[in-house]
């Protein structure tokens, strides 16, 4: 009879693999968002959940744990990251105009990468991977961010008792699209971003042309993005004007982009509903600017401002559009932070339910793997989160992080909170000790009446240590050791500066009523902050509403046709449907908004045939005929220059490339 083994040695001592059944029991499951099980049980093994439920059958060799009073929710789904994919650094020199590929049988623009697959750079990062999990990941989609056409990611468990094999969910977890070129080539071409959307448009033609099979060579690029277009279509953008490019693109190339947005998708969220998209948000939001200084102040705008107190309202608004969307940890400085802005999104709006979606069911949804994560069910990955309570309250404790059946400790749920005031008697004195931080790195403070004595604690497997000074000099130290219960007094033995031994007691102080008041304060649902009216444009002295076209008539004004009929004078103007609908005398219009004129002068609004405001980019210096780009794809409605424009009389601009090229687009 032949059996499974392992094909290469491993001399890292007696190999052990539990593959017993381990069974959670007496907790309160929550499946999915909105589906929860109370004083239910999760059965796992080999890394898999293999029954959910209420009552759930425990095989005879199962380690059971038994988690009464505790929560049990899926471990979170990252859906846009770069770990363990170090981004190459860009090679020094200046770019120059190039036609032809530097690598032979891929695309002629070195900028399109569509062949690149992530596991081939991948590195699993221990460090980068303590921090996800401790935020409450358990899998990541990672892949390379270099380049237009990135090529496809990998979909990775974060499971730090696995090697790279065991780890990997997906080796094709999504293709991947950014605006920005290859830190891999020095190719010039695109300078801009109307040449980088013209490139991704021109990139999706020729590689449906290729696939009809009508042409004789072969691309190795254009092959791999073909191949990988049954995976889900991931599109990097940098803010709100990018998210509505990428859904023009979308609608143009036929592609149904996933949409990685800037956070400030707010700005404009009837634009953004209308793309239908799905999108991956940052919540990477601003820290409040330092304006104490006056001299400081002034380089902050009043843009910037309006930004960090509205950017927290973006979540609640893709939500209140009923809009699909996934919350990523991309762009925080480190995930530890995920927790601190996810309250902030709370306290503008958002709701939990929601948050818990977007980190969970939605990241899977868009990944394709909803049977596998995100959930708490039989078949999916046996990535789940132990808690003290309901998962995004304020007193919660995230406990135990699983990733494939292995256990994380976050927080052991066997310490006791010792937080608090307490007083101390030994040798005949009475101290005051506070106790802070308790089961994370617990700080002591130990006073004599007023005078603050040099102090420290180390508290773990249930012993409380605690060192303090008895003199100004901090040479003399007692020593107190107590074995901790819930409830005081702890008592023991402590040693004296003088080596001998006495007893002590250790009693927590009743709560004053100020403390009582606080924690009745805090207990209190906080008010919303006020958040500032949008305004058209978002920056100082913008329109709160978005001005609509009226029925107007001008009375008595002196007119200047441009036209045959010359300048007529005390001479009606009806304006109606955004169009003038009437010139003569005596004229009425019901309902009309009437502007007495009498004494002013109206003309037709100037044209500015050769304008080159209102462009996020204006040349595409990368190569010499830029044909192919659309300056429609660089509009920047928000452009102050538009309102200054207007001021001057100016109702029409023809937005022109600059002149950086023979034929400019």
């Amino acid at each position: 009879m032949v059996s499974a083994q392992e094909y290469y040695p491993v001399n890292d001592g007696v190999k052990s693999i539990n593959t017993n059944y381990t069974l959670f029991k007496n907790a309160t499951l929550h499946l999915s968002p909105g589906k929860t099980i109370s004083n239910g049980s999760l059965l796992i093994k080999d890394g898999k959940i293999v029954s959910v439920g209420k009552s759930v059958d425990s095989p005879k060799n199962a380690v059971v744990i038994d988690l009464e009073g505790k929560h049990v929710y899926p471990s979170f789904v990252e859906a846009y990251s770069t770990f363990g994919v170090k981004t190459p650094e860009r090679s020094f020199g200046g770019r120059s105009p190039q036609y032809e590929a530097t690598r032979e049988g891929y695309y002629w623009n070195d900028h399109i990468r569509a062949e690149t697959n992530a596991l081939d750079a991948f590195k699993y990062d221990n460090k980068a991977a303590k921090d996800l999990v401790e935020a409450g990941f358990g899998a990541v989609s990672t892949h390379m961010a270099d380049g237009l056409a990135r090529g496809n990611g990998i979909l990775v468990a974060l499971n730090s008792e696995g090697n790279t094999a065991e780890r990997l969910l997906d080796t094709r977890s999504a293709q991947f699209f950014s605006f920005n070129k290859s830190n891999l080539s020095q190719q010039s071409y695109p300078s801009s971003v109307m040449g980088s959307t013209a490139l991704i448009r021109q990139v999706f033609e020729d590689a449906a042309w290729y696939a009809g099979g009508n042409v004789d060579t072969r691309d190795l690029s254009l092959e791999a993005l073909n191949a990988n277009m049954d995976l889900p279509q991931i599109f990097y953008g940098e803010g709100l004007y990018d998210d509505l490019r990428i859904a023009s693109l979308s609608k143009e190339t036929g592609v149904p982009f996933i949409i990685v947005g800037g956070g400030d998708e707010y700005k404009r969220i009837g634009e953004v509903k209308a793309t239908g998209a799905s999108y991956i948000i940052p919540i990477n939001f601003q820290d409040a600017y330092d304006v104490e200084d006056p001299y400081q102040a002034d380089f902050v705008s009043l843009s910037q401002m309006l930004e960090w107190n509205q950017a927290p309202t973006n979540p609640a608004k893709l939500d209140e559009a009923g809009l699909t969307f996934a919350i990523t940890s991309n762009g925080l400085k480190s995930p530890g932070m995920l927790s601190s802005m996810l309250k902030k999104a709370f306290k503008y709006g958002l709701d939990k339910e929601t948050a818990l979606a977007a980190l969970t069911t939605i990241p899977a949804q868009l990944l394709g793997k909803s049977e596998e994560l995100g959930t708490l069910s039989p078949n999916a990955w046996a990535n789940f989160l132990i808690t003290s309570g309901e998962l995004f309250e304020e007193e919660t404790i995230l406990y135990e992080n699983w990733v494939q059946g292995s256990q994380n400790v976050i927080k052991d749920a066997s310490i006791i909170d010792i937080d608090g005031s307490y007083t101390l008697n030994t040798g005949g004195k009475s101290y005051d000790m506070t106790i802070s931080k308790s089961t994370e790195k617990p700080s002591v403070t130990v006073k004599d009446g007023d005078t603050k004595l040099g102090s420290k604690a180390v508290y773990n497997d249930g012993w409380l240590n605690v060192t303090f000074t008895g003199d100004a000099d901090k040479k003399e130290y007692t020593r107190i050791i107590a074995q901790v219960s819930p409830t005081t007094p702890w008592s023991g033995k402590a040693i004296l500066p003088d080596g001998s031994e006495t007893s002590f007691t250790i009693s927590k102080k009743p709560s004053t009523e100020t403390e009582k008041e606080e924690k009745k304060d805090d207990d209190k649902e906080e008010v919303a902050p006020e958040v500032m009216p949008l305004t058209y444009p978002n920056v100082a002295y913008g329109y709160e509403e978005k001005p609509e076209a009226e029925t107007i008539l001008f009375k008595n004004a002196t007119v200047w046709t441009n036209e045959e009929a010359g300048i007529l004078e005390e001479t009606d103007v009806l304006v109606k449907n955004g169009k003038i609908a009437k010139v003569g005398k005596g004229l009425s219009a019901g309902g009309a908004k009437v502007v007495d004129a009498t004494g002013k002068h109206l003309t037709s609004g100037i044209i500015d045939e050769h304008s080159h405001i209102a462009a996020f980019s204006i040349n595409e210096s990368g190569q010499n005929s830029s044909a192919e780009v659309r300056m429609k794809d660089a509009v920047n409605p928000d452009d102050i220059d538009i309102y200054r424009d207007l001021g001057g009389g100016v109702t029409t601009i023809q937005l022109l490339h600059g002149s950086a090229n023979p034929i400019g687009g």
